[in-house]
């Protein structure tokens, strides 16, 4: 998904569910939920959240390079899956990491185990290894997976056998509590169901929309419309019949939802309500109510300098955000409107360590329209 001229809009739709027996995914991957594929130089992170310490889970991965850039370039998004919790804009983390062309050729070479050995994990099974990131990169020096049994002294050894003894049952219990660590870990966190995202150009929507989603989308419409007792296309005229008539139904809406934003949102996705996610690097985001003053005011945290807004969340998306494991009842894990992403627009960065950026939730005043 790279960073293309300001007025281009891509969106995102959902695509198969990733099996992890059948598909491997990795860093270019975009994907919805599963857990998160970081760059072979990134330093894996497990975000927890600002209001109640949980660990968040993993919602979304995007593939984001910019223009004429060497860098490989991701987005992650993270969310507190608690109840209280999902519809507050400190609950959520987006963390960005970069590596340079060459250092991810050289980490996938350096990762790579010797044919003889078994199989490396697929990308979306990073967590089987995610405490022994360093224990890794020293086994990998003497063979994939060897380490340990090179290292054993037999028992004919001379002297020095007690020694050796000693240096292996460290080395056993050392791995058995690496073990037992990741294994609470993957206990703590949270696994929702993970898609593939398929992307399109929004401009090519209109040829390629099928009466059954063309009628989707028309219901939607006249749904809200007779709802609210107000028809959108009159309210994107911004009242230019000038009769009284118009006003009146725009201060209804705004009574019910603040102003005509939501209107203007809805008339926007209904070209394709499917949508999980619009992308547009330096665009005008879509807002599902009136933003807060200075919402993309923001500084970046890294480098001081101003953020732009890239990418935002959809709320066809939060049907698909379910827990691996049927949690939760099998319900839906988050809610929300819209999830609005801001991001340095240097796009700074310092090697090895992921970046974290700012994100907006807006609540949907009307979330039923989109189950």
């Amino acid at each position: 998904m790279a960073s293309r001229a300001e007025e281009l809009t891509l969106v995102g739709l959902c695509d198969v569910e990733i099996d992890s027996k059948r598909h491997t995914c990795s860093f270019l991957t975009n994907k919805v939920g599963g857990l998160p594929d970081w760059s072979p130089v990134t330093s894996r992170r497990s975000p927890r959240c600002g209001r109640c310490g949980a660990p968040l889970a993993h919602v979304l991965q995007v593939y984001c390079p910019l223009e004429a850039s060497r860098y490989h370039r991701n987005l992650h998004v993270f969310a507190c899956t608690g109840a209280e919790c999902s519809g507050r804009s400190d609950c959520w983390k987006v963390l960005r990491s970069q590596c340079l062309e060459e250092e991810a050729a050289v980490g996938r070479t350096s990762s790579r185990p010797d044919p003889a050995q078994e199989a490396p994990p697929s990308a979306t099974d990073w967590c089987d290894t995610a405490d022994d990131w360093g224990v890794m990169e020293e086994e990998e020096e003497e063979g994939w997976g060897g380490g340990v049994k090179d290292r054993q002294v037999p028992e004919e050894a001379a002297a020095p056998e007690t020694e050796a003894g000693e240096v292996d049952v460290s080395g056993q219990l050392q791995d058995l509590r690496l073990v037992d660590s990741q294994e609470e870990e993957e206990e703590e966190v949270p696994v929702l169901r993970a898609f593939f995202i398929s992307v399109v150009d929004e401009s090519d929507l209109c040829g390629e929309e099928d009466d059954d989603d063309l009628r989707h989308a028309q219901r939607l419409l006249r749904e809200y419309e007779r709802r609210e007792g107000v028809v959108v296309g009159e309210l994107e005229d911004g009242g230019g019949g000038g009769g009284g008539g118009g006003e009146e139904k725009y201060e209804k809406t705004r009574a019910r939802h603040g102003d005509a934003v939501f209107s203007r949102f809805m008339k926007k996705i209904s070209l394709c309500p499917q949508q999980i996610l619009r992308y547009c690097r330096g665009g005008r985001p879509l807002f599902v109510s009136e933003p807060p003053a200075g919402v993309a005011a923001t500084a970046c945290g890294s480098c001081g300098g101003t953020r732009t807004f890239e990418l935002q969340l959809m709320p066809a998306l939060v049907s698909l955000l379910r827990r691996t494991d049927g949690g939760g009842g099998g319900e839906a894990e988050l809610e929300f409107g819209t999830v609005l992403v801001y991001t340095c627009r240097n796009s700074c960065w310092t090697s090895g360590s992921a970046v974290e950026e700012f994100c907006s939730v807006q609540t949907d005043p009307d979330q039923q329209l989109f189950r």
